[in-house]
Order: C-alpha cells, then structure tokens, then sequence
C-alpha cells in the first residue's frame, strides 16, 4: 500500500542528502558534465527545480507543463545560472510543493501527468522522490546506485518492471536478486521472444530497468538469449 506521508519524508531526506552534496561545489561544477547526455549539472539542477513547479500545477488541477518545447526551454534557461542560484532555487521549488502536499486534499484522486499519463495523488511523492534520487546519481558527484535506500531500489525495481510489462519490443524477464537468483522476483517485457532470466543485486537490477551505471552488464543471464537492450525511458 501507497504511504504518501511515508514518501514525503523519505523525499525530504533525499533532497537534503542532494543539497547538502552540491553545496559543497562551486560555479565551475554546476558547468560539467552529468552523467546525462548532453546535460550539464546545472541542466540537472534546473530540471529538478522545474519539475517540482511541475507537481504542484498537478496537484492544483493545471497542466503539469504548458507544452514540451517551454519545458526544455525553461530547463536550457535556468542551466547556467551561479550554483547559490541553482541551490536556492531547487530548495525553495522543493518547499513549494511541500506545502502544497501538506493541504488538505483526496489522495485516492486521479492526477494527470506529463504526456497524458495519469496516476493516483498518493504515487506522486514516490514519483518525485525517484526523480530526487536518480538524478541525484546523474549528477556524476559521488552518490551513485550502490548507496540509493534499499527500500527505494526495491520499489523502483517494481515500479520499472511494470512500467516495461507488455513492451512487444522486450521479451519476457524475469528478474532475481542475488547473483545466485534465490532473491526476490519480478516479472517484465512482453510475451514475445526467448523468455530471459537475469539475476543480480538490486542496484544492478535497477541500473539496467534505468538504463544507468553498467546498463546491466554485471547481471547473470540465468536462461535465455543475453541481456535484452531496453529502449530508452
């Protein structure tokens, strides 16, 4: 079961460990490169602050962006801004959908999300805090897949793995944790195709459904053909 008030802590914690990382950097940091392509750390920082604006235009009944293009723009525009910018204004953009998640409100109501997805009220904290932590490791500063919470691998593990179920382009998965496969189980992919069996710990399981770290290449193929190639997310 959905524990909203649980997973606003949990994001609270997670902004923190990002802002206390980053402010130990300088101007020149914010210009290099994440581990994002084509991003800098500064365009990880401005997408983070915009995408918290994003929620709260979710959760007061607006569009979550006006269009695509005004996404990227806002994200291109806030990218180069001095780092005590950027870091002011991820805190202050985070504080902002805080109070908005604080109002009385119906959790069980059906929000609508970038591109037309839609989602219980009550997953948005967990979305946002999965967009905390893995950016957090795309920012390429020493916080990385290994030290992610285990309870948020796990969720992030199932949350992937649906997300990816019924792809026709990605053949039935199952996925294991422990190289030896004794581990908890999650089924992905599609019904077509040589079914696959990949075993591995939960960071590695993870890079692989997030297309981040080694992609999956230290995973055991238990059965089938080799690791399948995910399309991006």
């Amino acid at each position: 079961m959905i524990d909203h008030e649980r997973d606003l802590v949990s994001l609270r914690e997670a902004t923190d460990r990002l802002l206390d990382a980053a402010s130990s950097w300088d101007n020149a940091a914010t210009a290099e490169p994440s581990r994002l392509p084509g991003w800098t750390r500064g365009h990880v920082l401005a997408h983070l602050a915009r995408n918290a604006d994003a929620l709260v235009n979710v959760f007061e009944g607006r569009p979550m962006y006006s269009d695509a293009a005004t996404r990227e723009a806002d994200i291109e525009r806030d990218a180069y801004r001095p780092l005590d910018v950027q870091l002011a204004d991820v805190r202050e953009s985070a504080e902002r959908l805080r109070a908005v998640c604080e109002k009385p409100a119906d959790w069980g109501r059906t929000v609508e999300l970038r591109n037309g997805v839609t989602d219980s009220a009550s997953r948005v904290p967990f979305r946002r805090w999965v967009e905390v932590e893995l950016h957090h490791v795309d920012l390429g500063a020493g916080y990385d897949l290994d030290d992610l919470p285990e309870e948020f691998v796990l969720r992030e593990i199932e949350f992937l793995a649906e997300r990816w179920s019924g792809r026709p382009e990605v053949p039935p998965v199952t996925l294991r944790t422990g190289h030896d496969g004794t581990g908890p189980i999650w089924r992905t992919g599609g019904t077509e195709g040589t079914p696959v069996v990949l075993a591995g710990t939960g960071p590695e399981l993870l890079g692989w459904l997030s297309g981040r770290g080694d992609k999956g290449a230290h995973l055991a193929v238990l059965s089938g053909d080799g690791l399948p190639e995910l399309p991006p997310l």
